[in-house]
């Protein structure tokens, strides 16, 4: 158990659940005795967004190099993280509500969930787990800005996140960006689609000695 203990440490796992508990705590504390009602869908969705955004920034190591390594497996490893992080957050959720305020069903916080850990895992594969954070705060604020209501399926789809549970469009889209963005993590690692500095400038070096 040993290497768990080092992944949770160099992922940073203490530091993001911790968050997540911070904002339940706050969560718990603003509706337990009712005075503060929960407006809709919106409440329950920014709760899961701020979870999300805490675990995407465990979504990368320290050493890219490392990560892409393949004496190590990381594959199950990267969609365990994804996964867990996503359950632990709606579990949170959901424990706040049995001791306070119902929010959202069941049904909605696991859609959610499984969207917006799906969304910080496809930001940690395209940016790094330091800007993977932007992805799942940028679509929550594009739902804010969307022309209500929600009729046409652009429309929905841009505002899954805070739409009812059972919407089609809106369980579609969050399957899709779950699947999509789990297997792009899983099998490609943190900054998949872009190079990092230190790798351009490192290849340059290498290249520079070999032409002298």
């Amino acid at each position: 158990m040993r290497w768990l203990t080092l992944y949770a440490h160099s992922r940073q796992v203490p530091a993001s659940l911790a968050t997540v508990l911070t904002s339940a705590a706050a969560v718990w504390a603003l509706t337990r005795d009712g005075s503060a009602a929960p407006g809709g869908s919106q409440l329950p969705a920014v709760v899961l967004t701020a979870g999300a955004m805490a675990l995407s920034t465990g979504l990368g190591g320290q050493d890219l190099d490392l990560d892409r390594s393949a004496a190590i497996r990381w594959a199950p490893r990267r969609a365990a993280h994804v996964l867990l992080g996503g359950a632990i957050v709606g579990a949170v959720l959901l424990t706040v509500q049995a001791v306070g305020q119902d929010l959202a069903t069941t049904e909605f916080v696991a859609r959610d969930c499984a969207g917006l850990a799906g969304l910080a895992a496809l930001g940690a594969a395209v940016a790094g787990g330091r800007y993977a954070w932007a992805f799942p705060f940028t679509w929550l604020a594009f739902a804010f800005l969307a022309p209500p209501p929600a009729t046409t399926v652009p429309v929905k789809v841009a505002t899954w996140m805070l739409l009812p549970a059972g919407t089609p469009a809106a369980t579609w889209t969050a399957l899709c960006l779950a699947v999509v963005g789990t297997v792009l993590y899983a099998l490609a690692g943190p900054e998949a689609l872009a190079l990092p500095p230190r790798r351009i400038l490192r290849d340059r070096n290498v290249s520079a000695a070999r032409a002298g």
